[in-house]
């Protein structure tokens, strides 16, 4: 089994914030290969699934901790506990503002650089669980990166965003199967980020 787990803050406040892009993605998934019905386990709305793989059917968790972000660790590592998962079997999607918008990198290991979902998990499971970093855009100035974190994605944003959650949710089997070179390399193939300066976005441009 993989846990999949999108890191975002819970409730209608934040539902299409920049910081729950992980959510949002967790859920593009389990559209996209028809998961079971969300159920409340592990601190978390979880649902079940398998997703086809040229190694046959993998199974996977999906979580969406409810923890709020600060504390999602402690979710992800109840649930890894239970199954005796191994951190490398844990793929996290998260907010990214050192990548452009629409930019997407996988990252195994490493420290949190300041994304305090991803600090709290370190905390709970070590650093070696695999890291699906979706970018955002930095606003510019470090005062101004919680409001826009915690700001809605604009109407401009959608077309690049709906890309680049649908592209993560098609190109999944390359990831269940530790490909994540080319999960990556297919992600962006299928989503290339847009052309414009993530100080832009910021502003409400482009």
């Amino acid at each position: 089994m993989i846990i999949v787990a999108g890191l975002g803050n819970p409730g209608p406040k934040y539902e299409k914030n920049r910081h729950n892009i992980g959510f949002m993605a967790v859920d593009e998934i389990a559209r996209r290969w028809s998961f079971g019905p969300e159920k409340a386990k592990f601190q978390s709305v979880i649902r079940d699934g398998e997703v086809q793989t040229a190694n046959g059917a993998v199974k996977v968790l999906l979580m969406k901790p409810q923890t709020y972000m600060n504390e999602s660790g402690r979710a992800v590592g109840e649930a890894a506990r239970f199954y005796k998962i191994k951190p490398s079997e844990v793929i996290v999607f998260h907010d990214e503002i050192d990548l452009a918008p629409g930019r997407f990198r996988m990252k195994t290991g490493g420290g949190a650089a300041g994304q305090n979902g991803i600090r709290s998990l370190i905390s709970h499971l070590g650093a070696d669980f695999r890291r699906g970093r979706m970018g955002v855009g930095h606003p510019g100035e470090s005062h101004l990166v919680m409001p826009h974190v915690l700001g809605d994605f604009a109407k401009a944003e959608q077309p690049w965003l709906q890309a680049l959650l649908d592209a993560c949710a098609d190109a999944l089997p390359f990831a269940l199967v530790g490909d994540d070179e080319r999960y990556q390399g297919e992600v962006m193939r299928l989503a290339p980020a847009p052309k414009f300066s993530p100080r832009q976005v910021a502003r409400g441009e482009g």
